[in-house]
């Protein structure tokens, strides 16, 4: 018989710093953001923010046609000036879903209180904003086609360096391997539910050595509060799940393009249509 610990943390955050000093270092969500309608000028206040308004019955408009599916609609706001862009920021403000991407390139996301409006955000080599832009899209492009570009096809693993006190996670690598070559995007996810399997914390330590870490971290707060990561191997990613003390209750590792908590469906695209509709009738 061998000794069975409960599931442990895993991924970013367990792992060290980047040699560059880019940290994955944001804080674990607390609570569900529920959408309440954002405080806006009045009619006769909106001299000078003529450009913002524009750009939001653009995105309304983009928002009612778009169908899930078809690629991001990108709007830019990096010529808007400091008043435009605040009236964008006030009306948008932060949704459930926060990314950090850490690849080719490096950038912030965060989702807007209309779900499926993302605020993309690229990032110099100072960590400046070098390019500010809106997504309309169920996940950002950036995410969606890029996560995955130099991950490993497959699991790549000797039983020969497999240590003696790893019982269960080989298994689990060949489980990851077997199902990896029949996976095509827009399948149903694959979940491992480690929560529910014997395993020690050298089976995650390995799993967590072995899978690689990926570019991207999620935050969403959509359905509890949940931490997805990317992984270096190509469509697999840890999905944990925090309880309001942040102690992990749900350990998982998912088979997909990108899981589905972290998406905006079609209904709720439909919705911040509808919604920013409502918003910009007074105007």
């Amino acid at each position: 018989m061998y000794r069975i610990d409960i599931p442990v943390i895993v991924g970013p955050g367990s792992q060290p710093v980047e040699e560059d000093g880019f940290e994955l270092d944001y804080p674990m969500p607390s609570g569900m953001t529920t959408y309440s309608m954002p405080e806006i000028p009045e009619p006769d206040e909106i001299e000078g923010v003529e450009a913002a308004i524009a750009l939001l019955g653009k995105m309304q408009a983009e928002l009612a046609a778009f169908r899930i599916g078809q690629p991001a609609v990108v709007l830019p706001l990096d010529e808007l000036d400091g008043r435009n862009t605040d009236l964008i920021n006030q009306i948008l403000g932060n949704g459930e879903v926060s990314m950090k991407f850490h690849g080719a390139v490096a950038a912030r996301i965060q989702e807007s209180v209309l779900a499926g409006v993302w605020r993309v955000q690229y990032l110099d080599e100072s960590s400046d904003v070098a390019r500010d832009v809106i997504e309309i899209a169920a996940i950002p492009g950036l995410v969606k086609e890029a996560t995955f570009g130099n991950a490993a096809c497959k699991v790549e693993i000797s039983h020969a360096d497999i240590p003696d006190d790893v019982y269960k996670a080989a298994t689990l690598l060949t489980e990851i391997n077997d199902k990896l070559p029949g996976y095509q995007p827009g399948s149903v996810p694959h979940v491992i539910n480690l929560s529910l399997l014997p395993h020690t914390s050298e089976d995650i330590d390995f799993l967590t050595r072995t899978l690689g870490s990926g570019p991207v971290v999620i935050l969403s707060r959509g359905y509890g509060n949940c931490r997805i990561s990317s992984t270096s191997t190509s469509n697999v990613w840890w999905v944990q799940y925090f309880n309001s003390q942040e102690t992990l209750i749900l350990n998982t590792i998912e088979i997909s393009d990108v899981p589905d908590v972290a998406c905006a469906a079609q209904e709720d695209i439909d919705d911040s249509a509808q919604r920013l509709l409502e918003i910009l009738e007074v105007y």
